[in-house]
């Protein structure tokens, strides 16, 4: 059965800074209590790289499949080989003026969860506790056989001291801690396994191609029930696992608003939609 959303709301729309921050600023004022899904739009301004443009089209070519990854040593050598170059830049990166804003709210009693679809850590390392890793996190890695979690820079340690010829830090990293690298040399590439048990190691994040788990799905779920409001940041919503949840506002006839350069999966679902940078927004907020 198909499922029917209320009539789409007649959005409000701003792109001009100071307006966006008013209209932002009125949609807090009017929603006590929010759920806050964030995308790669609240970490660009850290360093990392955003996955699709302001039109929802990938950048760059397709990340590893989840299937590849699994079936494939061709594809772990060079997921590893990658992710041994970019780690660090992902790694080093420091929370911005947005992640620090939403420490602010979360102290403030004005979020009820906050969802993020980035995997590298910069909410908590801002210092926001009730956080929602859809996609996992880049800074664990887990055992495919026997389920051992252990520490993303571990692995480096042992992705470096196996292949000191493909130490050094890449300038061309990617969303996931993943980094642009050719595929010669792959061959002679040594990837570490398991020390448990010699079983298969990945990143602990939701590749392409793999199921979000139905836990951290339901906890958002049931967050949205508590909630008034949800506000998206920085994400296109393309990808079904974070515009399941503004499907799910709709069918709850709940409002949102979302904070993206670009159009989103969810424009027509939208209360207010604000065409601004989310740093720039709580860069200009955090001045007034």
């Amino acid at each position: 059965m198909a499922i029917r959303f209320p009539p789409a709301p007649d959005a409000a729309t701003f792109e001009d800074l100071e307006a966006a921050s008013a209209a932002l600023v009125e949609f807090l004022d009017e929603h006590e209590r929010l759920v806050v899904l964030t995308g790669a739009g609240c970490s660009t301004d850290s360093g990392i790289p955003a996955y699709r443009d302001a039109d929802g089209s990938w950048r760059q070519r397709r990340p590893v499949q989840y299937q590849d990854f699994v079936a494939d040593p061709h594809w772990r050598r060079r997921y590893w080989a990658r992710s041994l170059r970019g780690f660090p830049l992902m790694a080093g990166a420091s929370p911005n003026a947005a992640h620090r804003w939403l420490v602010d709210l979360a102290r403030a009693g004005r979020v009820e969860l906050l969802i993020t679809q980035n995997v590298d850590g910069l909410h908590q390392r801002a210092g926001s506790e009730e956080v929602v890793e859809l996609h996992g996190s880049i800074h664990r890695v887990i055992c495919l056989d026997c389920g051992d979690v252990s520490s993303r820079a571990d692995m480096q340690g042992r992705l470096e001291s196996d292949n000191p010829g493909h130490r050094g830090v890449s300038t061309e990293i990617r969303p996931d801690g993943d980094a642009d690298l050719g595929d010669s040399d792959l061959a002679a590439f040594t990837v570490p396994e398991c020390s448990r048990c010699a079983g298969i190691l990945k990143p602990d994040v939701v590749f392409f191609g793999e199921a979000v788990p139905k836990a951290r799905v339901e906890r958002c779920y049931a967050a949205l029930e508590r909630a008034d409001a949800l506000l998206v940041l920085g994400s296109s919503l393309m990808v079904y696992s974070g515009f399941r949840f503004p499907r799910r506002m709709a069918e709850l006839g709940k409002p949102m608003a979302s904070v993206t350069r670009g159009r989103t999966r969810a424009d027509d679902l939208l209360d207010l939609r604000l065409r601004v940078g989310v740093v720039e927004l709580f860069e200009a907020l955090e001045a007034r």
